[in-house]
């Protein structure tokens, strides 16, 4: 009896291949069968064509920050700002209680001015709206603390030497008479200068892209990644043999009696950063003969950073009065904690750093 021959059992090899040319065809309809008629083959580890690509290899979009704070935009409309970042000059003695609208600002440093006295420089980008004063004039200091971040200044103007180097360095800068600038009648001049901050902001310069970040600061959600340094409970900043100014920490915030706002309106904010920086002549005389002094925020120097109830001690670097602020410690660089920030430019040679 002639033998019956079997037809040829598929091989190993070849049943994955037919395998994933009918999962092909299944999947890829006339697609799949377009490449066969080419007579190529997917090999048998390739998946089809129309596979997603699997939920872990899609990376997270960046979270998109604020360029002051470094925390999450909250909306749009945030994400969408166009106006440069505010800087409004402020009074700083006890002629200027209460100051108003400080506890709206994202940052605000604080600088020496003639006489041993100090001016607060407060950033207004999250929310440039409502009222903020008493508004006082710029210094050339001013130059390198606004220009990193393409900032428009709010002030009640500035002596001659000081406007031409402003001008000189491509900051705009609005004054009296400006849109949003009004005199209260409650206050004495020339402390009863005050601005309608949105009137100033609708009437700003566009801006076509959002500033870069002022600090270095830490991406959110990095909080573990961040330098815990020692315990401190307040920390004091001395500008002159006149003023100094102390912050103590307490549920999450630091607080200052040594500003001048309303009770509940002052600048509490959740990072204190303390640059020793070098003080230089401006050239010029005030009005009751004062040398002015230059705050010099280039170069480099001694930094001290504050941050939920704890100390690291670094170095800051700054290339020029464009350029942004690098910090870094021991172990390398130093990032910022999210959230509002206070930034004192503490004299390098007269002034001083005390924590506890």
């Amino acid at each position: 009896m002639p033998r019956t021959t079997r037809p040829a059992r598929p091989t190993r090899a070849a049943r994955p291949a037919r395998a994933t040319r009918l999962a092909a065809v299944l999947a890829a309809g006339a697609l799949a069968l377009a490449a066969c008629s080419g007579g190529e083959e997917p090999a048998a580890t390739e998946p089809a064509a129309s596979e997603p690509p699997s939920p872990s290899a899609t990376a997270a979009p960046p979270v998109a920050t604020m360029p002051l704070t470094g925390l999450p935009v909250a909306d749009q409309a945030a994400a969408k700002r166009r106006h440069p970042p505010l800087v409004v000059k402020m009074d700083n003695t006890s002629s200027s209680a209460p100051q108003v609208g400080l506890d709206r600002a994202d940052l605000l440093v604080e600088e020496l001015v003639e006489g041993g006295l100090t001016r607060f420089a407060a950033f207004f980008y999250s929310d440039a709206s409502g009222t903020v004063g008493p508004v006082r004039s710029m210094r050339a200091s001013d130059i390198a603390i606004v220009k990193p971040v393409g900032a428009d200044m709010v002030t009640s103007g500035a002596a001659s030497p000081t406007v031409a180097r402003i001008v000189a360095a491509g900051i705009r800068y609005f004054r009296e008479g400006g849109p949003g600038f009004f005199r209260a009648s409650d206050r004495v001049a020339p402390y009863n200068l005050m601005v309608d901050l949105g009137a100033t902001a609708q009437a700003a310069r566009q801006a076509p892209e959002r500033p870069r970040s002022y600090l270095p600061f830490a991406k959110p959600g990095t909080r573990k990644k961040l330098p815990q340094g020692d315990r401190a409970s307040a920390v004091t900043a001395t500008f002159s043999s006149s003023h100094s100014t102390t912050w103590t920490y307490a549920r999450g915030r630091y607080t200052t009696q040594d500003a001048h706002a309303a009770p509940g309106e002052g600048f509490q904010p959740k990072n204190v950063l303390l640059l020793r920086v070098p003080i230089g002549d401006a050239g010029y005389l005030d009005p009751a003969g004062n040398t002015v002094p230059e705050t010099e925020l280039t170069g480099s120097g001694e930094a001290t950073l504050l941050h939920d109830g704890r100390v690291v001690r670094g170095t800051w670097r700054k290339a020029g009065p464009a350029a942004p602020l690098a910090l870094r410690m021991a172990s390398g660089r130093m990032q910022v904690p999210p959230g509002e920030t206070y930034v004192g430019l503490v004299p390098a040679d007269t002034g001083a750093v005390s924590v506890r």
